[in-house]
């Protein structure tokens, strides 16, 4: 993976504040001690190289058969991979570049917000408070209730090459993968689903799992995702990131939508990628544009609705190598007795990631360290829940009439989490918007959106994660039943997608690397 090099020498002796706690019991969630560091490293590259050094011992004396140990060198080293794909030395190695990960629940007592829905643990004591265990027990549920989707093997090639795994380079296609899923599970059977404990299965689920199987024949497959993507770097064997990722699920959308009729739509959802001025090109904090909204959902619908479920994509880059957490912006200036003042404010954009999981449409984030995506879904105090797709599975392609399928490795029920602050600043977040006719809390689920979004970029303290604006001409406040014009129509995107301050001067945000 991208960036294992690097980490070669950090893995050679780590250190007890970095060491992975996957060798603890997962409701442990202690530091290995410096016993550990050893069995972590003997254990992480014994099964690796053990088959390999064992030929090289076997056949360095035969100097008459140099042929033949070569070629059984290279089957050595062959078997030695495919053994250590299979078995747990590969999610040990995986662990070890992804960073410090802990498995299970740590013994904070702060909520805990899973894409959307709080889960009180604030009460939980040693005599076992029954509001705080069901509140755990609910959070469990929840989280193994959530579609995973993981590295595959065994399906067949991907278009013109020979590649019929994603194993080492898919992680970021299966983490959007991931994300679109959960749109559809909250489109078709709500937020307040969770996988039954008992056949046969709802056949809205089936059919959901069914559309991301492993082939050409089905809609949202890695084969699919690679060829819409290829306009944006997308290839087999290649890793991307978050932002290519996005464009390729809007053009995979596009296309699919134009290849069926309205009543028969594989994502019945428009697609929006947020973007900042010129489509990100100028930098600045992208603006989720009213009017872009409307338009793509006017397109949808084939110019039949107004508004149709949106799915929202923000690509974001906080930072070069983290997030950033202290990083200054000239804020304004004044002048006193002849002398120029600069006043700073500090760009922290962790709480603002930490408050789009309290969001209802909150659809989690694709994220993780560099070449090795993770889905997040899920937040407590400074540390994030997510799903890794790191693990090799075979294929599985469901049948979408098969409601006794085996669907367990669609789900998994081991919790991990990892600080917030250490996930790379290269990231994409995605929220679900129903239609505008459903009602959140009495408001609709769009205007609800644009009013949390907007109250949270107010509250930023100069470093919003993104804006929202009614039209690309002018700035203004979101007001509830306002998401169109005066005449509900669409109008066109007349401009560059510059947003101008309130005094009507146009300038570039100097603190925002995208």
């Amino acid at each position: 993976m991208k960036g294992f090099h690097e980490r070669n020498v950090a893995l050679k002796c780590p250190s007890k504040s970095s060491i992975d706690s996957s060798h603890s019991s997962p409701s442990s969630g202690s530091e290995p001690g410096p016993s550990d560091c050893k069995f972590s490293k003997s254990s992480v590259w014994s099964n690796l190289f053990a088959s390999a050094f064992s030929i090289f011992d076997t056949y360095s004396e035969s100097s008459a058969c140099e042929k033949k140990a070569l070629h059984a060198r290279n089957n050595g080293w062959t078997a030695a991979v495919k053994r250590v794909v299979s078995g747990g030395s590969m999610r040990r190695i995986h662990e070890r570049v992804l960073g410090p990960s802990k498995i299970g629940i740590s013994s904070s007592t702060s909520d805990i917000w899973l894409l959307g829905v709080c889960y009180k643990i604030s009460q939980v004591s040693s005599s076992g408070d029954v509001d705080a265990s069901n509140g755990l027990a609910a959070f469990k549920r929840d989280f193994s209730s959530r579609i995973l989707m993981t590295y595959r093997k065994g399906f067949d090639a991907i278009g013109d090459t020979k590649i019929t795994s994603d194993f080492g380079w898919g992680c970021m296609l299966r983490s959007s993968q991931m994300l679109v899923a959960q749109a559809l599970l909250f489109h078709q059977l709500g937020r307040s689903w969770r996988k039954p404990l008992q056949k046969p299965f709802e056949q809205a689920y089936i059919e959901i799992l069914h559309q991301f199987g492993d082939s050409e024949a089905t809609a949202f497959s890695i084969h699919n995702l690679v060829e819409a993507g290829k306009i944006y770097g997308l290839a087999a064997g290649s890793w991307v990131g978050p932002y290519a990722m996005c464009r390729s699920w809007e053009s995979l959308a596009r296309f699919k939508r134009e290849e069926n009729d309205l009543e028969h739509q594989s994502l019945p959802m428009a697609v929006y990628v947020v973007s900042g001025d010129e489509d990100g090109e100028r930098g600045g904090a992208p603006v989720v544009c009213v009017e872009d909204a409307s338009r793509h959902c006017f397109e949808f619908s084939r110019c039949r609705a107004d508004w149709t479920p949106i799915l929202l994509l923000v690509p974001l880059v906080l930072g070069l190598d983290k997030v950033n957490s202290s990083f200054c912006k000239e804020d304004s200036t004044f002048e006193t007795e002849g002398e120029l003042h600069l006043d700073f404010a500090y760009l922290e954009y962790i709480p603002s990631l930490q408050a789009t999981f309290t969001f209802p449409q909150c659809l989690g984030i694709l994220g993780g360290k560099p070449g090795a995506s993770t889905y997040i879904v899920g937040v407590q105090e400074e540390n994030v829940f997510y799903l890794d797709p790191h693990d090799v599975q075979l294929v599985v392609n469901l049948s979408q009439d098969n409601q006794e399928a085996d669907t367990s490795s669609y789900h998994c029920d081991i919790i991990r989490h990892i600080p917030l602050d250490s996930i790379d600043p290269s990231l994409a977040i995605g929220f679900f918007c129903r239609d505008k006719g459903l009602p959140v809390d009495l408001v609709d689920d769009f205007d609800d959106f644009c009013l949390r979004a907007s109250k949270l970029a107010d509250e930023s303290n100069g470093a919003p994660l993104f804006t929202v604006a009614q039209t690309h001409s002018s700035f203004k406040p979101i007001s509830h039943g306002n998401a169109l014009d005066d005449t509900g129509e669409v109008r066109e995107d007349d401009s560059l997608g510059v947003v101008p301050d309130m005094d009507g001067s146009i300038h570039e945000d100097d603190w925002q690397l995208l």
